[in-house]
């Protein structure tokens, strides 16, 4: 790529789709020396894009947010409009096209200065497509961030409240996907070693490591699964845990991805949360558990005392009418 403005133009897309390239990995996208990126980038620099370079084995250049709006043909006006746009068509699910939706909100917002950022919160606050009701929205720096951590593979903080409070959490970002009003986080729990779905309105304080990673193998089909077990749990009156005889390797082997949220008590017991719309449904979770598992299971009332009665009554169906 002999043409200097066309090399340029190339340099700035990969930054813009990439949170951190590697010298001789943007030479060898380029087709062109170390030296001749460096050159590069201070030219990219003289027209008001702000690019950090960081020495090192490690090291390399990522694009940060400037002070102005650098040159993207757009206006402030319609920079603004845009990323209101593809804020409103994430977080509301506007489209089908959610990933490319996300893509393009990032390599946006990259590039946002500060004053424009405040705009685009107003006016994305303002405007609620109709039956969307309040809270059915997520964060979009928080959407934004995983999804840039889900593409860059890197590690991040956050603190995720559930029925228990809040708890901080490192995780290694796999997958974003939404369902009806909610987005779903799939990724590698650090601290529990095992695969966690959150919810992502549930999720705040999202903090980038600058740690990367090499991704954990998962089908497809695995991730389908693991977010159809995300989607099930509703936080009801009628949730309960169940605390089972097995280690939790064990338990993860035998009930596969409908083991997420289990956590050991110690070395040969697990305590796993099951729940429902109803009753009912938690006592098919607890019909799943293996034969001859001893385990305990705190249900509050009133599903407790209803769960209790419809057992004895069927139990009393099946005694011997001989």
């Amino acid at each position: 790529m002999s043409d200097t403005t066309a090399r340029a133009l190339a340099l700035l897309n990969l930054l813009q789709t990439h949170r951190h390239w590697t010298g001789p990995e943007l030479a060898e996208r380029l087709g062109v020396s170390e030296r001749t990126v460096r050159r590069d980038v201070e030219r990219l620099r003289d027209l008001g894009y702000r690019i950090e370079s960081v020495p090192g084995l490690a090291g390399g250049y990522r694009l940060e947010r400037g002070g102005v709006m650098p040159p993207l043909l757009l206006t402030d006006e319609e920079a603004v409009a845009m990323a209101a746009g593809l804020r409103l068509a994430a977080t509301r699910q506007l489209t089908d096209g959610t990933e490319t939706t996300i893509r393009a909100l990032a390599k946006l917002e990259k590039v946002l200065p500060a004053v424009l950022r405040e705009r685009v919160n107003a006016l994305a606050a303002a405007v609620r497509p109709a039956g969307a009701g309040p809270g059915s929205g997520v964060s979009p720096a928080v959407l934004t961030a995983l999804a840039l951590a889900c593409r860059d593979h890197e590690r991040v903080r956050f603190t995720h409240t559930s029925g228990s409070g809040p708890s901080p959490r490192r995780v290694e970002p796999h997958h974003l996907a939404p369902s009806e009003r909610h987005w779903y986080l799939l990724c590698w729990d650090l601290d529990r070693d095992d695969w966690r779905t959150f919810r992502i309105d549930r999720i705040a304080d999202v903090h980038p490591t600058g740690v990367f990673f090499e991704p954990r193998p998962l089908s497809q089909r695995q991730v389908e699964r693991f977010l159809a077990v995300a989607r099930s749990w509703a936080k009801e009156a009628y949730d309960a845990t169940a605390t089972i005889d097995l280690p939790i390797d064990r338990l993860r082997h035998l009930f596969g991805e409908w083991a997420q949220g289990a956590e050991p008590v110690d070395a040969g017991t697990t305590r796993w949360p099951v729940g429902g719309a109803d009753f009912r449904e938690t006592m098919y979770a607890l019909s799943w558990i293996p034969p001859g598992v001893p385990y305990s299971v705190d249900l509050p009332d009133p599903a407790r005392t209803e769960l209790r009665e419809t057992l004895e009554r069927m139990l009393r169906a099946l005694e011997d009418r001989s």
